[in-house]
């Protein structure tokens, strides 16, 4: 039987599915055709902003961008497209928890 990388994880560490699960979900959707193009500005707009964080002044912080920038987008997608790929993420989460 083969070991996955997230059975080795300690379950202190499993609290960031949620957020791996969100990034691939932003990949998948940029990958969409079906999104509209404008929109997948914001999660490339958040990204540059960590790899240049003097673009905006004060005190935000890298990952509140890229948090906000993910999320925004992924509000903005098409809702069925948006969960055509959420549920393609969890069935292939559950082939691989089995």
């Amino acid at each position: 039987m083969r070991r996955r990388w997230r059975d080795l994880l300690p379950t202190r560490t499993r609290w960031l599915r949620e957020p791996l699960l969100r990034a691939r979900l932003v990949a998948r959707l940029l990958r969409d055709r079906r999104v509209p193009i404008w929109a997948k500005g914001l999660p490339l707009l958040a990204a540059l902003y960590f790899l240049v964080p003097d673009l905006a002044p004060g005190p935000i912080d890298d990952a509140v961008m890229l948090w906000l920038g993910g999320y925004l987008f992924v509000e903005l997608c098409p809702p069925e497209v948006v969960e055509e790929h959420r549920r393609a993420l969890e069935r292939a989460r559950n082939r691989e928890q089995a």
